[in-house]
């Protein structure tokens, strides 16, 4: 047991928490709550927006990925580019036109109030699971440290965000996001240069050693139209298609990252957010990886067994390798990720409880709105803390929170399409279609042996075209008629 490394870890926990309620001041309105006042700088959106789409499972399982194979995962953030551009003019105009909460007043718009409900559903049944994968994700570095059960670890964490985003709603979250993200940007640079000088003959010994093993690696071209060719994750065509359709439905559709998107002050500070976001996305994903290949040449060099399952390599690295007070940087640094995401969530799955579930049916003013979006965001912490704990033998930490959401982001990202590049469609063809896409990538996900990274692209096509397809058919039978 570190003293000083627990006292860090300690002063960031009970600072962050602090820092976030101080917020609940200017919490007055639903707008406050929700949106931040729509007074945040694109700056600092940008660094919520990358605070939300990295976590515990992006810090402790991208190093894992690279250990176990190369740096392969880098071509799916090539498609997170062209999704950031596709947003930006497919549906950040649609979002700014009026004054909206959430992600799915747009569908309402568009088709009507049971449309809305259902892809707000799905986004809470998907998001809540995905979310849970996270949370369980916590208690792999807790355990690591402090050698609790998973249960404890769980919930400390839980409590701890769970308080700030309680008190200052989005406007905490996007604040304590750009505190949490430069302090795990510093966590992993500190570290990256602490393991390289831990291997005798430091870079050039690791590309020495990991080079010839194909672990520099990033494209795979091949191309087949066969079984092979779409099992393969990490392809250049899995990463380009693959993650520019999983990316727009996660940027796009999911309310965890369009509640920042609609908090910026313009369109244009919006689109600026997004798309700066993608470079720091990229520097991150790079820096993880290449931590992952030098733990290669670390272990590999010493003859030490990796630990299991490989989801702990990295945390325990620190906490046994790195020297007193880097180490506990390091490990307030993952936990910092994992507080950002689990913030972001709670904020967005409130939003859409209220916004979408609530407030249509039973809006009583603004005041006991504000007052019931902090029982929601009490309730839906105790949801994640559940799901959390059920989540421990859905394998790979990154890859199973990243083939949850991709299941039903098909489904949501074909109905907004359909409603952005369509004028011909009504509500009613568009549940056909939302609901045979969920039906077809349930079968996907269980069915067969397809790699997570095509889903959504799989997803959105059959969604799209079944709906496409019943309003033609609905136009020639009233044509008939």
């Amino acid at each position: 047991m570190r003293t000083l490394d627990l006292a860090i870890i300690g002063l960031y926990l009970v600072g962050i928490t602090l820092f976030g309620a101080r917020f609940r001041r200017g919490q007055h309105t639903l707008k406050d709550y929700f949106l931040g006042g729509r007074t945040a700088p694109w700056w600092a959106i940008s660094l919520s927006i990358v605070s939300a789409e990295t976590s515990t499972l992006t810090i402790i399982g991208t190093p894992a990925l690279a250990f176990g194979s190369n740096l392969g995962f880098l071509q799916i953030v090539l498609g997170y580019l062209l999704a950031r551009i596709v947003i930006s003019v497919l549906f950040l105009p649609q979002y700014f036109r009026g004054e909206m909460f959430t992600a799915y007043e747009l569908i309402r718009r568009r088709f009507g109030e049971r449309l809305r409900a259902l892809t707000a559903g799905t986004f809470l049944i998907a998001r809540s699971l995905a979310e849970g994968v996270r949370v369980f994700a916590i208690s792999i570095v807790v355990s690591v440290i402090l050698g609790t059960g998973e249960v404890v670890s769980i919930t400390l964490i839980v409590a701890l965000t769970l308080f700030y985003t309680f008190e200052g709603g989005m406007t905490a979250v996007i604040w304590t996001d750009v505190i949490q993200m430069g302090l795990y940007i510093l966590g992993a640079s500190l570290s990256f240069f602490v393991i390289l000088q831990q291997i005798p003959g430091g870079w050039g010994h690791v590309v020495e050693v990991a080079g010839p093993l194909g672990k520099f690696n990033i494209f795979d071209f091949q191309f087949a139209l066969n079984s092979k060719f779409f099992s393969t994750t990490y392809t250049f065509w899995a990463g380009i298609l693959g993650g520019c359709f999983l990316t727009t439905a996660s940027h796009g559709t999911d309310q965890l990252m369009v509640q920042r998107l609609l908090s910026a002050r313009t369109q244009a500070d919006s689109r600026t957010a997004l798309l700066a976001s993608w470079a720091v996305i990229l520097v991150q994903f790079t820096l993880f990886l290449l931590i992952g290949v030098m733990l290669f040449v670390f272990y590999t060099d010493r003859n030490l067994p990796p630990p299991q399952p490989p989801d702990r390599l990295y945390p325990q690295f620190i906490w046994q390798f790195l020297p007193p007070g880097v180490a506990g940087i390091t490990i307030a640094a993952i936990l910092a990720a994992a507080m950002a995401n689990l913030s972001a969530a709670l904020n967005a799955l409130a939003s859409t409880t209220i916004v979408d579930f609530y407030q249509p049916h039973f809006s009583k003013g603004k005041e006991g709105s504000v007052r019931l979006s902090r029982i929601a965001t009490v309730v839906w912490g105790l949801v994640l803390l559940g799901i959390g704990i059920l989540a421990r033998r859905w394998g790979s930490v990154l890859e199973a929170g990243l083939a949850i959401a991709s299941i039903p982001f098909g489904a949501l990202l074909g109905v907004f399409l359909l409603g952005t590049l369509t004028t011909r469609v009504r509500e009613n063809q568009a549940i056909v279609g939302m609901a045979t896409g969920l039906a077809v990538m349930t079968y996907v996900r269980f069915g067969t042996t397809i790699a997570w990274t095509w889903y959504v692209l799989i997803g959105t096509t059959v969604t799209f075209m079944v709906g496409y397809m019943a309003a033609i058919l609905r136009g020639r039978k009233e044509s008939d008629e």
